[in-house]
C-alpha cells in the first residue's frame, strides 16, 4: 500500500501542471527550453504542492552539501574478504566527490531492516537519493522508494518481467548486468575445452542475479546437450564455498569444472581440491565470476570474468546524479564482463595427458 504522506516530487508537479518532467526541471532550475508562461505555471504548481528543492539540487548548484544513501543487506561477516563491494563503493565515491555529495552507508541483516532504514532516512531528510544493490525476486524496494518519492538507481537489474520492475517508476533508473550472457560465455568456454559435467557454486538464491545465472547455466547447457549440471546456493563466504565444493565433489559423478560466483569462494574451492589431492586443472577446472588480485595470485591463476568494477560504480552514481538533476530515468544494460582464461582451465585432453590421470567418463 502506498503511503499517503510523502514529499512532493518533480513527477507530481509535472502531472499537475500538464507538462513533462524535463520541462519541470528546466523551469525550476531556471534553464532555457520552456516558455515564460510554462515556467510561471510550473513554479506556481510547485508552490501549491509545497515542493522544496532537495539539498542535492542545492549542492549541484554550489549552494550546499548533500548525501546519497547505500544500504547493504548481507551478513556482515561475508563483507570483510570480498573485494567487489569495496571496488564498487570506491567508484561510486569518485563520482559523488566530483559533485560534492557524500555517501551514507549502512549494513543490515535483511531486506526488512533495509526498508526500515529507507523509511527513517526519508522521514529525517537524511538522503536525497539511493543506490540500491542486490535486486531480489519479487523485490518490494522499488515500490517503497517510489511511494516515498526517493530517486534511486537499481544496480544489477531486477528480474525480467517482475511486477515491481524499475521501468514502472519514473524516478528509478536501472543499471543492468548481463549475467545471462556472461554465464553462457563460461559454459561455452568449458564445453570447448571438453568439460561435460559442470557445477555452479552460486550466491544467495533470492538474488535476481543468482537466478539469472542459474537459469542461464541450464539454458546454455541444454543447448549444448549437457545434462549433468547443477547449482548450489551459498552466502558467498569462503566457508560455505568450501563446504559446497566438498558436497559436489562427493557426488557419484563429480563435476570436471566448477564455476564460483565470487573470487573468495573460487580460492576456497581451489584449497579444497588441493586438500583432496586433485590437480587443477588436471582433475578439476575452476572459474571465478569476479576477477581480483586473489585470482591472479594463486597457482595456477584462476580463469575469471574481468570488468572494471570501479567504473561500474561510477556509472551507477552518475545515473543517480542525472536523476537528481531532474533528468528522466534510464534503463541501461552495462557491458558484459570479459572471460579471461588462465591456468585453471585448459583443454581437458591436454590436462589429462599432462597429469597422467584419467577422469571418470
Amino acid at each position: 500500500m502506498r503511503r499517503s504522506a510523502r514529499r512532493p516530487t518533480i513527477k507530481d508537479i509535472a502531472r499537475r501542471a500538464g507538462v513533462s518532467q524535463s520541462a519541470v526541471s528546466f523551469a525550476l532550475n531556471d534553464r532555457p527550453g520552456v516558455s515564460p508562461a510554462t515556467r510561471e505555471r510550473v513554479r506556481r504548481v510547485a508552490e501549491q504542492l509545497g515542493w522544496q528543492p532537495s539539498t542535492a539540487a542545492r549542492a549541484l548548484s554550489g549552494e550546499g552539501a548533500a548525501t546519497v544513501g547505500l544500504v547493504l543487506a548481507r551478513p556482515a561477516r561475508t563483507l570483510g574478504v570480498e573485494s567487489f563491494f569495496l571496488r564498487l563503493v570506491s567508484g561510486v565515491q569518485e563520482a559523488l566527490a566530483e559533485r560534492r555529495l557524500g555517501l551514507l552507508f549502512q549494513v543490515v541483516e535483511d531486506v526488512a531492516a533495509e526498508c526500515e532504514v529507507y523509511r527513517r532516512w526519508w522521514a529525517e531528510h537524511r538522503v536525497d537519493g539511493l543506490l540500491v544493490v542486490d535486486p531480489r525476486h519479487a523485490d518490494a524496494r522499488p515500490g517503497l522508494l517510489d511511494s516515498l518519492g526517493l530517486p534511486a538507481v537499481i544496480i544489477g537489474g531486477l528480474e525480467s518481467g517482475s511486477a515491481d520492475g524499475a521501468a514502472e517508476y519514473p524516478a528509478i533508473s536501472e543499471l543492468r548486468t548481463d549475467d545471462a550472457g556472461a554465464m553462457a560465455s563460461i559454459v561455452d568456454h568449458l564445453y570447448q575445452l571438453g568439460h561435460r559435467r559442470i557445477a555452479h557454486i552460486a550466491g544467495l538464491p533470492e538474488l535476481a542475479h543468482t537466478r539469472r545465472r542459474t537459469h542461464s547455466l541450464r539454458e546454455a547447457a541444454g543447448a549444448l546437450g549437457l545434462t549433468e549440471v547443477r547449482s548450489v546456493s551459498t552466502d558467498y563466504s569462503d566457508a560455505q564455498g568450501a563446504a559446497a565444493t566438498r558436497a559436489v565433489l562427493d557426488d557419484a559423478r563429480p563435476p570436471t569444472a566448477i564455476v564460483y560466483d565470487n573470487d573468495v569462494m573460487a580460492v576456497a574451492g581451489l584449497a579444497v581440491a588441493t586438500e583432496r589431492g586433485l590437480a587443477v586443472p588436471g582433475d578439476l577446472a575452476i572459474v571465478a565470476w569476479d576477477d581480483s588480485v586473489l585470482c591472479r595470485s594463486t597457482h595456477p591463476g584462476l580463469t575469471a570474468l574481468v570488468r572494471d568494477t570501479g567504473a561500474f560504480g561510477r556509472r551507477a552514481a552518475t545515473a543517480l546524479l542525472a536523476l537528481l538533476d531532474g533528468e528522466p530515468a534510464v534503463h541501461v544494460l552495462d557491458e558484459r564482463p570479459r572471460l579471461t582464461p588462465r591456468g585453471s582451465t585448459v583443454p581437458l585432453a591436454a590436462s589429462r595427458q599432462a597429469h597422467g590421470k584419467a577422469l571418470g567418463s
